[in-house]
């Protein structure tokens, strides 16, 4: 997948973890010049006019750069991973929109060895150099597949032997009372909205984490870094 990213200070992180593949500039700067040089990075110019054709009409400061394209995995090969383990287990995530949250969800992923990554098309982040900079190498090695219709792939999911475990605050029991030896999809909604309608219909379990503070809901990748090592202690226990 191809990405565009653009503001000088996001193009400077991005080069300085690798995810860049070439940068265009509408005016001098000695800083990103100087990265890209370092780093073998080809530089063009470009006029505001093209930035704009490029990215839209966004301050980009006069500074885009090409991401470097991640490539997607299909949900068969992610399937055909879950088949040589006794429990496999998947994440899907609903409406994910914060690149910083794919990116830990992903580094969450690959410490408790989950089988791939869903995630939608359409309106949901993909993979782009933010998400490789904040999983910190994971996605090199997390297979993400992205789909037009996530319940669906549910349905298709659960024919063939899957439990859909939905996070979501409403009608939903606490998360440490599902036994999750099985094989399993866990579903994470969106950071405002949660799961979708038609998703959480497709969900067998609907779970929440108990909150006894002043805020009622954990950052996404938060919360699913605490149900992923649920379910490894319902797998593994000590």
């Amino acid at each position: 997948m191809r990405q565009y990213i653009y503001g000088k200070n996001t193009v400077v992180e991005a080069l300085k973890s690798g995810g860049v593949t070439k940068v265009f500039l509408a005016n001098n700067d000695e800083t990103i010049s100087k990265l890209c040089q370092q780093n073998k990075i080809k530089v063009e110019p470009i006029t505001k006019d093209g930035a704009f054709k490029m990215v839209g009409k966004v301050n980009h400061q006069g500074v885009i750069a090409q991401g470097k394209e991640y490539n997607l995995s299909s949900v068969e090969e992610i399937v055909a991973i879950g088949k040589k383990k006794q429990y496999p287990l998947i994440v899907m995530l609903d409406g994910l929109e914060d690149p910083h949250n794919l990116g830990a969800i992903l580094r969450s992923c690959d410490a408790l060895n989950v089988d791939g990554v869903i995630i939608g098309k359409n309106r949901s982040v993909g993979l782009n150099a933010t998400v490789a900079k904040v999983s910190t190498g994971a996605i090199d090695h997390v297979k993400v597949a992205a789909v037009t219709n996530l319940s669906r792939t549910l349905e298709e999911l659960k024919k063939i032997g899957y439990w859909v475990v939905g996070l979501d605050l409403h009608d939903s029991v606490d998360y440490r009372k599902v036994d999750y030896k099985m094989p399993c999809v866990l579903v994470v909604g969106s950071e405002g909205k949660g799961i979708s309608r038609l998703v959480k219909k497709s969900c067998d379990h609907s779970v929440v984490l108990p909150m006894v503070g002043h805020v009622n809901s954990l950052n996404a990748s938060v919360a699913t870094a605490v149900m992923l090592y649920q379910v490894h202690n319902s797998r593994n226990p000590i």
